[in-house]
């Protein structure tokens, strides 16, 4: 009859229905087949790292990478004036909180107040004389606080500043135990300090007509690590520790590689008491000379 639907009508061919049931079994597999492959690809907490082994070549390069970093870093944070062999091995330093904050304190006090020794002096020690080249340690407190003296070597004074007392007694003491020595009429030291006679300072700045007004702001941490430096890195350096300020500051030298040479401060307060006739600089000339190193020519200034 027309618009009857036969009975087949109302069921799917079984081949048509077998297919379906085929297709969405093999979805399915393939589903879980995908989800198996992201588990296998995920590492679990149980599964090593995986090492990368680099080559001597690498691993050289990649020090070699590192040093220039630190000394790019270590030429920007520099202050002016700092010697190029001395910068290289205390860079390391100037990167440090109490180093930044000393020289901000500096910055501004010159800003205020007149500061000796002028910006460009504070470091005439690192200039003069490679850091490898040291052979004598003379260490100081504080820099001359009068109008011209302090250039950035402790004791010393530029020219034609007459030289204060202390320095007049360390002549007296050279013209009884050098053969030659005679006054030289002026007080730049810097003739020793081309030798390799290190003059340094435990504070490297001060206010003018202040004495100690630098004092711990961090100056002393800064010199504590040069010498430091000298005492792990230098052999047979001769450390001359005049007065209770520097024995204390000295005291961390290693006596078995280094040689000590202590006594009373050069003042005229206490010159009287040790400082006369302890033949300091002949005895370090003899140290040096035992350790295969030229004499200090004192007279040389």
């Amino acid at each position: 009859m027309i618009g009857q639907k036969t009975i087949n009508s109302f069921f799917s061919p079984v081949g048509t229905k077998r297919t379906l049931e085929a297709n969405k079994q093999d979805t399915k597999e393939k589903a879980e087949n995908n989800v198996s492959q992201v588990k296998k690809l995920k590492p679990t907490s149980d599964m090593p790292p995986t090492i990368t082994t680099l080559s001597p070549e690498q691993l050289d390069k990649i020090e070699k990478s590192k040093r220039a970093a630190l000394e790019r870093l270590a030429a920007h944070n520099a202050p002016d004036g700092f010697g190029e062999s001395w910068r290289k091995e205390l860079n390391a330093e100037f990167g440090k909180p109490y180093f930044k904050r000393l020289m901000s304190f500096v910055s501004d006090e010159r800003k205020r107040h007149t500061v000796y020794p002028p910006a460009h002096q504070v470091f005439t020690w690192t200039e003069v004389c490679a850091i490898r080249d040291v052979k004598v340690v003379v260490l100081g407190q504080d820099p001359y606080h009068g109008p011209n003296q302090a250039h950035g070597l402790c004791f010393s004074v530029q020219r034609p500043v007459p030289p204060p007392p202390s320095l007049v007694n360390m002549y007296k003491e050279l013209a009884a135990d050098i053969d030659g020595f005679q006054h030289p009429g002026h007080g730049d030291l810097t003739g020793w300090a081309k030798q390799g006679v290190l003059l340094l300072n435990a504070v490297l700045t001060v206010r003018a007509h202040q004495a100690n007004s630098h004092k711990d702001k961090g100056w002393e941490a800064f010199t504590d690590a040069v010498v430091q430096w000298l005492n792990g890195n230098l052999n047979g350096v001769v450390f001359m520790l005049w007065g209770s300020y520097a024995q204390k500051k000295g005291i961390a030298i290693d006596r078995k590689r280094h040689h000590v040479l202590q006594t009373v401060h050069p003042s005229p307060l206490s010159a009287h008491r040790g400082f006369f006739g302890c033949k300091h600089f002949s005895k370090a000339n003899e140290l040096l000379a035992k350790s295969g190193k030229r004499p200090i020519d004192w007279t040389a200034l």
